[in-house]
């Protein structure tokens, strides 16, 4: 999904109609003046998206999205454009504003066709079909008819723009409410849906556009103290937003200013998770980078980085010692699940230091067997979606049906700042949450996680507070991948290749 100039509150769909209602009753901003600039916000960007378009093909449901679709089938018939709207909700049940809308096509002499006529629609390489269909409002799955517009639009070679939200996907939680329309593009009003930015949507949203219709700048008093009064829901962050937040080292610094971070893991055939954690927590800055790991993984990783301090640990009882040094633990890049992995992160819960817990650190936790009753304040826990499902005692499916859910109830149950990983990572810490606009598909590989467990610990060793480190590692990290895929190209990155993009990127 492409990334533009979003604003950084998010919101549910309940708040944007509440902002919706705002401009109207507060703002005095009549509802078909708004959907009139919604609909030319939208025909203007599809203008500039395809200038060779000269045939456009609207699909209008019912609602205020439907609504601005006739809009747009006015405004291009004004044009002189061929347009043609198929109403797939049956024109006479419309009601106020939407009404007022088709009758504004009616009256600029667009073609309505019903749905019966889907089969006998001409297409040609000029023609963009516009997504007018279901907006917010849809709860539960798409039914018929309008599934089997989705399905039309999906097959058809035909660029395609979404008004508001691609139609079946779910704006407060980005999940594919039985089936949805695949968009090149997606603009979005009055305020950006949370959903878009996470879950399954943005492999449905293509660009998204925001287009806040003017509504920001309404003079009303009233309106503007009622709209500072609703707070978002969540709050988007990206790279940008992260530069300048570490602090620059004095002349005379020195490492022990920096921390020591010591990773914990690596069970037998696992060694490779410790040694690029390790390595990304010493690029990231940290004064001080030891390793404890099998013993027979000694040799290699301190073969592929000699600036850590790697010591061989075979039982929980020969860690305990090793733990008077670090100012910060990473648990979990390649831990696994057996006994010799239960009591590493035995030994490491008994320190009360700042603390990564990623990977099979997690799993454990989720089993109970070491952790009874988890919740710790001093910690950042990294699950990706099956690691969530398994802490909440739950399924897959149910974390990515509402990921901002899933994240705050992590952090209920378990305290810290939780890193719900995926696309789009959801940040929880207190009552505050985080949508991080970053990385790209590339990023499905393994490793990616013990890169990210390592720069968060390096970043915690130099004293960052764990929610600002959890938004810049997540940024940068994401950003990296960025880099890397436009340097390289998407297919076969490896999770070693952000680390001298994050470097450069952190400082």
């Amino acid at each position: 999904m492409a990334k533009n100039n979003l604003p950084t509150s998010l919101y549910t769909a309940a708040q944007v109609r509440q902002l919706d209602n705002l401009a109207i009753e507060q703002g005095g901003i009549p509802g078909i003046q708004l959907m009139k600039r919604a609909g030319r916000a939208a025909f203007d960007y599809l203008l500039a998206r395809w200038p060779e378009c000269s045939s456009l093909i609207v699909f209008c449901g019912g609602g205020n999205n439907g609504g601005d679709g006739y809009v747009i089938a006015a405004l291009a018939a004004q044009r002189q454009l061929n347009v043609v709207v198929v109403a797939v909700t049956e024109p006479a049940s419309l009601v106020g504003d939407a009404m007022r809308a088709y009758q504004y096509a009616l009256q600029e002499g667009v073609a309505i066709k019903p749905i019966t006529e889907l089969a006998a629609l001409e297409p040609d390489a000029s023609t963009v079909f516009v997504d007018a269909l279901l907006g917010t409002g849809i709860h539960g799955a798409v039914r018929e008819p309008f599934s089997q517009v989705v399905e039309y639009i999906n097959q058809q070679a035909q660029p395609t723009l979404a008004v508001d939200v691609p139609s079946g996907i779910c704006s407060d939680s980005g999940r594919v409410l039985g089936c949805a329309v695949k968009a090149d593009a997606t603009i979005t009003f009055i305020g950006v849906k949370q959903g878009l930015l996470t879950g399954r949507a943005p492999a449905f949203v293509g660009e998204l556009i925001f287009d806040d219709l003017a509504t920001v700048n309404i003079e009303s008093d009233d309106y503007q103290s009622a709209r500072a009064l609703l707070k978002a829901s969540a709050l988007r962050i990206d790279g940008a937003q992260m530069q300048g937040r570490l602090r620059q080292r004095e002349q005379d610094a020195h490492k022990g200013l920096f921390g020591h971070v010591m990773v914990i893991g690596g069970d037998s055939g696992f060694g490779g998770a410790v040694a690029m954690a390790a390595e990304m927590a010493a690029r990231s800055g940290a004064g001080l980078t030891s390793v404890a790991t099998r013993p027979e993984h000694v040799g290699p990783v301190l073969t592929r980085l000699p600036e850590l301090m790697v010591s061989g640990v075979s039982s929980g009882q020969s860690l305990e010692p090793l733990l008077a040094r670090p100012s910060v633990l990473v648990v979990g890049p390649g831990l696994g699940r057996s006994p010799w992995s239960e009591q590493m992160l035995q030994q490491a819960a008994k320190k009360d230091l700042p603390m990564v817990v990623d990977a099979d650190a997690l799993n454990i936790i989720a089993e109970g067997r070491v952790l009874p009753s988890p919740w710790r304040e001093n910690w950042i826990l990294t699950p990706h979606p099956g690691e969530a499902a398994r802490l909440l005692d739950t399924d897959i499916a149910t974390v990515q049906a509402d990921r901002f859910k899933a994240a705050r109830k992590l952090q209920l149950n378990f305290g810290g700042v939780v890193i719900l990983k995926g696309a789009g990572t959801v940040i929880a810490a207190d009552d505050s949450v985080y949508l991080a606009n970053v990385g790209n598909p590339g990023m499905a590989t393994g490793g990616m996680g013990d890169v990210l467990a390592g720069l968060l610990g390096g970043l915690l060793a130099q004293g960052v507070a764990p929610l600002e480190a959890a938004m810049i590692a997540v940024c940068a990290h994401g950003d990296a991948a960025d880099l890397a895929v436009a340097d390289a190209g998407m297919r076969g990155l490896l999770a070693t290749d952000l680390i001298p993009y994050i470097r450069e990127l952190l400082n």
